[in-house]
């Protein structure tokens, strides 16, 4: 489900319909295939989310807005780094640049937390399934300057479980600063997700269907609902096009080789969010 409204809320920004039921058949089929060869696939878990307090909501929206924002501002600064690498005219920098990320990921794994490094995966599952909820409040942006080092280098691992790692620890120490009970710090935790993957994505319904089959977590849809859209309103103050966008922009300008992009760049994305509004 999570690959089907991902597509569609990708695709819908340009004309698909002369391939979308090809384009759908093809996801069903993909993970028909996947369940039949490997079984269910549950990512995290059985988190407990009952008994939650009727305020809850207040909650998720301040979560749901420091996520967005933080995760659409993390997707400009990966951004802005990738444009300033590409002024780099010798392998000898880029390697260079490799070798300083990595004493610096080092670095802060040894000397601040560990937590620095990895998918992330491996917080999530502490802060979901063990009494330890609340994280301290750097390692969100520890989470965060992580991902930026790693993709800007060009290693593979992606945007996608490195933004639910960082957005969960977001939901952490909120959770810490109200002092919720477990229930409730779970929920943070799962908005938290939500949130920031609906910053880098400008995707709210992708990221809230993720982390429910993640989860299996049904009974709190419209509190993940709910954060996806918040955080995407919030993630438009920052850009008003998605982390995706403007990459695709960067490679049309390596592929068609613009000495100055920006302003068409900026054309191109405007034309589309007008065609896309009306």
């Amino acid at each position: 489900m999570g690959g089907i409204v991902f597509t569609v809320e990708e695709l819908t920004r340009t004309h698909i319909s002369q391939f979308k039921t090809a384009l759908f058949s093809a996801v069903i089929i993909a993970g028909l295939t996947a369940q039949t060869f490997l079984g269910p696939y549950l990512y995290l878990g059985y988190p407990e989310v009952n008994n939650l307090s009727s305020w809850i909501f207040f909650a998720v929206v301040v979560v749901a807005i420091v996520a967005g924002v933080s995760g659409s501002v993390m997707g400009k600064i990966i951004l802005r780094i990738l444009k300033w690498k590409s002024s780099f005219g010798s392998r000898p920098k880029h390697i260079a640049y490799i070798i300083v990320c990595a004493l610096i990921l080092v670095s802060l794994a040894v000397f601040v937390n560990a937590k620095a490094l990895g998918s992330g995966k491996h917080i999530m599952n502490d802060i979901l399934f063990t009494h330890d909820k609340y994280l301290p409040w750097y390692v969100p942006l520890l989470r965060i300057g992580g991902s930026i080092l790693s993709f800007t280098t060009g290693a593979a691992g992606g945007i996608f479980a490195p933004a639910l790692a960082a957005g969960s620890s977001i939901g952490s120490v909120f959770a810490g600063l109200f002092q919720l009970s477990e229930a409730n710090s779970n929920l943070l935790i799962l908005a938290g997700m939500v949130g920031l993957l609906t910053g880098v994505t400008r995707t709210p319904f992708t990221s809230a269907i993720l982390v429910l089959e993640m989860t299996d977590r049904h009974s709190v849809i419209f509190h993940l609902m709910l954060a996806g859209m918040v955080a995407g309103l919030a993630s438009y103050l920052v850009d008003k096009h998605s982390f995706y966008d403007r990459l695709k922009m960067q490679y049309k300008k390596k592929l068609t080789g613009n000495t100055d992009p920006g302003d068409i760049e900026e054309e191109v994305l405007d034309k589309k969010e007008k065609l896309i509004t009306e």
